[in-house]
């Protein structure tokens, strides 16, 4: 089994999604619980999603592994990315519900926690460094756009509904912020409800990568799934409301582009 698959495109811009992978190695799979098997944390769909990206002509680094195995957008370390939030962690334990992954008596013990990092986490993250540092080369800056997406209403994780677009920049770390007022403006075009750095202002992912004064430019997405799919199994892909999300999407991504040709030329 590929441990990510890597699209090159021809833009000064990757999307990476590091959640929507659904495999599970049998020496896993064989130690979780009925509830943890229903993988229902996935980003689910986010390839259908965002095809029209790779159209575009943009990168694109999805993942293939479930973040059951490692969570491909938590620090090597498994440090705390919210002080005072529930902590999801490096290797989960529980699912977002507070459901137990693992059978009794089968949880990775750290030498295993150590071999999954190397095993599926570098990987990815090589991967991801390597191609950004491809289109540095060829366009003088990078863009990255970090998509995800969650079920719209999680209560042991956050109070109430999500808003429709999630977007965050470490708190304008991550990237210029002009470049992130220019997503959410295009992100508030449409019908939805669309924020910047409230509940999620990015992972490990977009705070790692995101080096603005070097000219790589990171900006996390977080879609609510009602928007695209089903919020409930089978987590039925809805065809008809992607399409009219796809129709915001575009844009926030051209947003990007936009501002970067205007920023270093193009």
């Amino acid at each position: 089994m590929q441990l990510r698959r890597l699209i090159q495109g021809n833009l000064p811009l990757l999307v990476s999604i590091p959640h929507m992978g659904t495999f599970l190695p049998p020496d896993v799979k064989r130690r979780m619980t009925p509830a943890a098997l229903k993988l229902p944390d996935t980003d689910w769909h986010l390839d259908k999603l965002y095809r029209f990206a790779e159209d575009m002509g943009a990168s694109m680094l999805m993942a293939t592994h479930s973040r059951y195995v490692v969570d491909l957008n938590r620090p090597m370390d498994d440090g705390d990315l919210y002080p005072g939030q529930l902590k999801t962690g490096l290797c989960p334990m529980e699912t977002f519900a507070g459901e137990k992954i693992y059978l009794e008596d089968e949880e990775p013990d750290n030498i295993e926690k150590i071999n999954r990092v190397a095993a599926y986490w570098l990987p990815y993250h090589e991967a991801l460094a390597a191609e950004l540092a491809r289109l540095k080369e060829r366009f003088g800056y990078a863009i990255l756009y970090d998509s995800h997406s969650i079920k719209s209403e999680v209560p042991r994780l956050f109070e109430g509904k999500l808003w429709d677009l999630n977007l965050g920049s470490a708190n304008n770390a991550s990237c210029a912020p002009e470049m992130a007022q220019a997503a959410l403006a295009a992100a508030s075009s449409g019908s939805y409800s669309a924020v910047l750095n409230k509940r999620f202002v990015g992972g490990h992912i977009t705070r790692h990568y995101g080096d603005p004064a070097n000219d790589v430019h990171a900006i996390q997405m977080e879609l609510i799934w009602a928007n695209y799919m089903g919020e409930d199994l089978p987590y039925a892909y809805a065809p008809d409301l992607a399409e009219k999300l796809q129709a915001v999407l575009k844009p926030v991504l051209q947003s990007l582009l936009d501002w970067g040709a205007a920023r270093y030329g193009g």
